[in-house]
């Protein structure tokens, strides 16, 4: 079936780029639009993955490899999206108005603002920081807030995630994984850092997810402690304070720290309203896209033509990402052959 830029794909991170390497593959010709620099999205800031700790820039080679005779808009928004009889017509902030007949949503997420939670310390306390903070210390080895030869370091899981303060009840899904693989990364760089993680409760969703967690602890002797962090403070010499309810023991703790990472969780893309108002489609009460049915249509809208990958219906591992990416490259060569 022979096609002429018919499917546009808004967001080019993993599940906007697996999406177009599907589309291509059964011979359509996608066009990307990314308002970025580059292709990655979140992953590319990624220094590995888990939990085959997979090198994330041999992973964005081969689709950048398998992508490159697609059109790709880099540096370019949205402006606008108008239906037509059959299609779309979008207009891009390069000035280029683009018809097309089908629309792929893979706009993402973004990661919750961790200065929000005051209590924590982001942004006040001088070695507080984030998951993506140590994902590109992990990458440069230059952020003033990390030591250089950190003695005890600590991970506070759920940071914006199940949190009714926070406006966002649901589990970000990844976050659990994360802390570990970054734990045992510390680890592995501090071999003598004593190495902490503050959970509510461990949620190990993926294959080969739970052995993970186990090496953490048999392997690399990294500490769990179960409990909600209720305070964060400075000592007099710069170092972390924290303070929580080790709910397994049944008693308060206290640990110094010298570094302290915040897990940030997945949040929706506000730009996700202005989308979803332009062609008159719900979003749910999180924030991210309404699939048609959460069971078994969750890469379909309710709207003709308009179809969904990855994370902006809300939190995913990137194997399920992928997933839904090829299903959402299936729902579009399927629409499009019955609607030629």
């Amino acid at each position: 079936m022979k096609s002429n830029n018919d499917i546009l794909i808004v967001g080019g991170g993993i599940a906007g780029m697996e999406t177009a390497r599907q589309l291509k593959a059964l011979g359509l010709s996608p066009v990307i639009v990314e308002k970025s620099s580059s292709l990655g999205g979140h992953v590319a800031n990624w220094n590995c993955l888990f939990p085959d700790m997979t090198p994330t820039r041999k992973l964005l080679a081969q689709y950048e490899e398998e992508l490159k005779d697609v059109l790709v808009y880099t540096d370019t928004e949205i402006v606008s999206i108008n239906r037509l009889q059959k299609g779309y017509s979008i207009v891009l902030s390069n000035g280029t108005v683009h018809p097309c007949k089908s629309v792929v949503f893979a706009t993402g997420f973004k990661l919750f603002e961790a200065e929000k939670k005051e209590e924590y310390g982001y942004g006040i306390y001088d070695h507080v920081i984030t998951n993506a903070d140590l994902e590109a210390w992990f990458e440069t080895g230059s952020d003033e807030r990390v030591p250089e030869k950190p003695a005890a370091i600590g991970f506070v899981h759920c940071v914006g995630s199940r949190d009714i303060k926070a406006g966002n009840t649901q589990c970000s899904k990844v976050c659990c994984i994360t802390a570990i693989k970054q734990a045992i990364e510390m680890k592995e760089k501090f071999p003598n850092a004593e190495i902490y993680c503050f959970y509510m409760d461990l949620r190990l969703f993926g294959k080969k997810y739970e052995d993970f967690y186990i090496n953490a602890q048999r392997d690399f002797g990294i500490h769990f402690i179960r409990g909600r962090v209720s305070e964060v403070s400075e000592t007099i010499d710069g170092r972390v304070m924290v303070k929580a309810e080790d709910t397994l023991a049944g008693k308060p703790v206290k640990v110094r720290l010298d570094l302290l990472v915040l897990m940030a969780g997945i949040v929706c893309n506000k730009e996700n309203h202005a989308l979803a108002s332009a062609v008159q489609m719900p979003v749910d009460d999180d924030g991210f896209f309404r699939s048609r049915d959460n069971i078994a249509a969750i890469t379909e809208s309710d709207k003709d033509g308009i179809f969904f990958a990855g994370t902006c219906t809300g939190p995913k591992t990137i194997p399920e990402t992928l997933a839904e990416a090829r299903s959402a490259a299936l729902n579009v060569y399927n629409y499009l052959k019955k609607s030629k």
